[in-house]
């Protein structure tokens, strides 16, 4: 197998990453154009849908960034509810504490805080916007059956996640995708409201065929952004895999790690598809699907098999 440098391998993961943060604002902007597009009355020109939608874009861009806010300051406790973590002390494990300790002391990191899910599932995951909310969390599971090599591997993959930002981005990513998610809701809830109400009333006219070209243009964005999220996650799984390589310096620890934890269904761990994406590996994904390549299209980390055998150019 082709050797590849772990510097080499941090550079394409950010640079691709990057490319597909940007679209998200790409599309935001571009469906919104295109429903001005679809929805002009026949005697207008492009021009007049240019000028509605610079129009629009203020009340745009200040929607999407009040959502962005209250979704932003209130993820730490929507990830603590789908989670059913608590904090770690110190005094009830001392092994996982001087690990964490051990790996920050070495890269100059401020530790961050240690959270606990009661589960025998083999998990972790890392959360958090800033150095007061870092937070890795492991399951009961993971901690009791890893050795302290493999464990270590775990901690510093999370750990990586950290100090590459992942975190943040994973949560701009869920945000975006959330913006979607929701639009479609609302309007297909009152496209059925206004389905029933003109089939009553003899018909819907206009106003139904704009908020069914809405309600399409809604379903394209939540598909499109929920891809480019999930692309987004898989290579920073990659990457948080190769800096846990470079903090450690053993990456057949985490290799063995990963190969105990693929060997472990891992559910019951969390209750959302949108915070399970945060894990090490995704608890809500299914191992087997006949239609593997739209199963790792759709997917939020890429096969363990593939992480093992990257692990193993190092």
């Amino acid at each position: 197998m082709k050797y590849v440098g772990l510097q080499t391998q941090i550079w394409k993961n950010n640079f691709k990453s990057t490319l597909l943060l940007i679209m998200f604002p790409v599309v935001i902007l571009g469906l919104v154009w295109l429903f001005f597009y679809f929805t002009r009355p026949e005697n207008h020109t492009i021009d007049d849908v240019h000028y509605a939608f610079l129009g629009a874009l203020p009340w745009v861009i200040a929607g999407v960034m009040i959502w962005f806010l209250i979704a932003w300051y209130a993820n730490t406790a929507m990830i603590r509810s789908a989670t059913g973590a608590r904090p770690l002390e110190r005094k009830e494990n001392k092994r996982v504490y001087n690990l964490v300790e051990n790996l920050c002391i070495s890269r100059g990191m401020k530790m961050p805080k240690v959270n606990i899910i009661e589960d025998d599932s083999l998990n972790a995951f890392a959360s958090g916007i800033n150095k007061k909310t870092y937070t890795v969390t492991l399951t009961r599971g993971i901690i009791n059956k890893l050795n302290d090599e493999e464990l270590e591997g775990v901690i510093a993959h999370e750990l990586s996640h950290i100090r590459n930002r992942d975190v943040r981005l994973l949560i701009v990513s869920i945000i975006f995708v959330g913006i979607f998610a929701i639009l479609t809701q609302v309007i297909l809830r009152s496209f059925i409201y206004s389905s029933i109400a003109g089939s009553r009333g003899g018909g819907r006219g206009r106003g139904g065929a704009v908020m069914l070209i809405a309600l399409v243009l809604a379903i394209v964005g939540f598909i499109l952004t929920s891809l480019f999220r999930f692309a987004i996650s898989r290579k920073r799984e990659y990457m948080a895999d190769a800096g846990a390589s470079e903090l450690t310096k053993r990456p057949e620890a985490l290799a063995s790690a990963l190969r105990k934890i693929s060997q472990k269904p891992n559910v019951g761990t969390v209750k959302r598809k949108d915070v399970a994406q945060l894990f090490i590996e995704n608890p809500k994904e299914e191992k087997k699907d006949p239609f593997s390549f739209f199963k790792e299209l759709f997917a939020t980390h890429p096969p363990i098999e593939k992480r093992i055998a990257v692990l193993e150019q190092f």
